[in-house]
């Protein structure tokens, strides 16, 4: 029988908890310019397609004149009229982003990937392995530019939000350093809504308490914040105390909605067209629940419209993975709730997607739909996107697929979106966006 050893003590330098966030630079422009030398060293805009009009991200040569994300193109040009509008390639960011995630797990297995291009790293436990977490740091930003030859910025700290903050302090190809011992003197004059989850909402009511600035935190009692978020409260009062205890997540949970959505032609009043953007939806979301062996029983159908969102959220008799039911719902939603406004976006997300139960009742119809269904995902599957679909998608909207906030190199994250930025998991759809857009006044 082996004799346990016991674990020796940690080396005298050693950190109590070490947190990395790997933060790619301008990812989705690096990329371009690495796989086009004749672009490296020039301002590029990322747009979705060749018709975008809004810049999803730039290189840093384009932000020397003042152009960011979010931008309108035409405003983007007159700042800097040498831009190279270049249309988004998502399924290529997503590859780069699948290499540099499984290289930085040879770093350590305690790895969140918290979007297409950031990750934290836990590496409390492998500081005897890897050395002082500095160099650890050090060797991520390496790693990641040998692994796909673009450099990203890195943050490193004793908590999440910490690490996070601190990553942006030096970008592009930026190393920064903010010991436990030293985050909440270097957090103290800090404005509480730069943190990573202090949104307005959140940063209105710490105002009319008093808190503008991470330093002015301590004076709140943490139950003010508990009584009115809950623990996402008591987190915040850690969060600007340099000490967020939210841990490394390493397992993806299960999710909490299955959803798509897409920004349509500003004010579009056809009826028909707007049925299109729904079957389209439906058929995304439906062949999305079947691939990751899931159904559900409600949905939310959106339609967003000047004067907000119409729609509603409906509970099916069973639950189900079908599009064809799916849109049939969506139609019914449509019917009861449009009066003509002008829409601006559809958005069809499954509230309480679930393992599938394909027990039938006595009273199912043939399954052959089932059948159908499966025969269609596995030519989309080799063939590409709605190889096979109902004729009318024939004329869906043309524009790209984007990577949606909430995409993931693996499990029921791992898709590209259609869009409108709104139809992910978590509650990314559009119901928590009215909810969000409803807090933040």
């Amino acid at each position: 029988m082996l004799e346990e050893r016991p674990l020796r003590p940690p080396p005298a330098w050693a950190w109590p908890r070490a947190i990395i966030l790997v933060d790619m630079d301008a990812f989705f422009a690096a990329i371009e310019q690495r796989d086009n030398p004749a672009w490296r060293k020039r301002p590029l805009g990322i747009t979705n397609g060749a018709q975008g009009t809004c810049l999803i991200t730039c290189s840093y040569e384009a932000r020397a004149f003042g152009v960011h994300t979010g931008m309108r193109l035409p405003e983007a040009r007159l700042r800097c009229p040498g831009l190279i509008q270049v249309p988004a390639r998502p399924e290529r960011y997503a590859a780069v982003s699948t290499a540099i995630m499984a290289a930085l797990r040879t770093i350590t297995p305690d790895i969140e990937i918290f979007s297409v291009d950031e990750a934290f790293l836990d590496i409390t436990r492998c500081q005897r392995l890897l050395g002082h977490p500095e160099g650890v740091a050090r060797r991520v930003r390496e790693l990641v530019y040998e692994t796909a030859g673009v450099t990203c910025s890195v943050g490193l700290s004793g908590d999440k939000t910490t690490a996070k903050y601190a990553a942006k302090l030096n970008k592009p190809d930026g190393l920064t350093v903010i010991p436990p011992w030293e985050a909440r003197e270097r957090l103290r004059a800090v404005p509480v809504t730069e943190l990573c989850g202090i949104n307005q909402g959140i940063g209105r009511f710490l105002a009319e308490h008093g808190v503008h600035r991470c330093g002015d935190m301590a004076r709140l009692p943490i139950s003010v914040l508990a009584r009115r978020f809950g623990n996402p409260g008591r987190r915040i009062w850690y969060m600007c105390q340099g000490a967020d205890p939210e841990p490394v997540l390493t397992r993806e949970a299960p999710p909490k909605t299955i959803g798509h959505g897409k920004v349509m032609p500003p004010a579009t009043r056809s009826r028909e067209v707007i049925l299109t953007f729904l079957l389209h939806m439906s058929q995304k979301v439906g062949a999305r629940l079947r691939r990751h062996g899931m159904q559900a029983q409600t949905f939310f159908v959106g339609l967003r419209a000047d004067p907000g969102w119409l729609g509603d959220k409906r509970r099916l008799v069973r639950p189900t993975d079908d599009s064809r039911v799916i849109a049939a719902l969506a139609r019914a939603i449509f019917l009861d709730c449009w009066r003509g406004e002008g829409v601006h976006q559809v958005q069809v997300t499954a509230l309480d997607p679930a393992p599938a139960d394909y027990q039938l009742s006595l009273f199912e119809p043939t399954p052959a739909r089932g059948e159908v269904n499966r025969v269609m995902d596995a030519v989309n599957s080799r063939y590409g996107e709605f190889a096979l679909a109902p004729a009318r998608l024939l004329r869906r909207s043309q524009m790209p697929n984007v990577i949606s906030p909430a995409w993931r190199p693996y499990g029921h994250r791992e898709t590209i979106g259609s869009g409108s930025g709104l139809g992910g998991d978590n509650a990314e759809g559009a119901e928590a966006q009215r909810r969000k857009e409803i807090e933040n006044g």
